[in-house]
């Protein structure tokens, strides 16, 4: 099963692109026999990745793709690593400003997606859709759901089984945004199918590693 998640509006937004691409790539990997679920996530730090948490413990997905805003950015955005500090620059939705915390006290300094992200940017350039990878996902909610998530599924890996995969991938404002920003934006539709293929480009690899894994034994 694959979960995505996307966020409610932040920072005054009348919506947030991140939740109706989720939305909608999770309606479109329904209609091509995946199973797939979207939960939206709240712009908040703390209460986004305990929902989060809830979200994976329920479904118990073997891939997990958790989605922002980028505002500004043109390109769809594969995020590389999630780094353990919230440091925002503006409040969340809440009102929380952390400076310089950790999003866990104790916890590594830094996670690596587990996501096939140089595969995915080849498919994605091979349809004709802008993408990049990044190497950094900020200090904001964004980055706390991806240190988060990436934190969860480390625990969840054990000796007798690799564990579900995930990631964190940035979308730019939709095209409703960027003409009132006058910045670049995307078409959703365009983002959705953006995620749906990433995720059929994870779970044929992942497929695949577990094919390779299987041989070797």
């Amino acid at each position: 099963m694959i979960l995505l998640t996307g966020f409610e509006p932040f920072g005054g937004e009348a919506a947030n692109p991140s939740w109706q691409a989720a939305q909608q790539a999770a309606e479109d990997l329904r209609a091509d026999g995946v199973e797939a679920r979207a939960v939206e996530l709240p712009c908040t730090f703390g209460e986004s990745i305990a929902i989060l948490r809830a979200a994976v413990s329920l479904h118990s997905p073997r891939l997990v793709f958790c989605v922002g805003q980028a505002g500004g950015r043109t390109k769809i955005s594969l995020e590389r690593i999630a780094i353990n500090i919230d440091d925002a620059r503006i409040p969340d939705n809440e009102g929380n400003q952390p400076i310089d915390a950790p999003v866990r006290v104790g916890g590594p300094a830094a996670y690596f997606s587990t996501l096939p992200i140089k595969q995915a940017l080849h498919d994605l350039s091979e349809a004709g859709i802008a993408a990049e990878i990044s190497q950094t996902a900020g200090t904001y909610v964004c980055n706390h759901v991806f240190y988060g998530l990436m934190d969860q599924l480390a625990s969840s890996i054990d000796s007798s089984d690799d564990g579900p995969r995930g990631g964190f991938i940035h979308v730019p404002y939709s095209v409703e945004q960027a003409a009132v920003h006058g910045v670049p934006g995307m078409p959703v539709a365009e983002m959705a199918a953006a995620l749906r293929l990433i995720a059929l480009t994870s779970q044929r690899t992942t497929s695949d590693l577990r094919l390779a894994a299987g041989a070797e034994h």
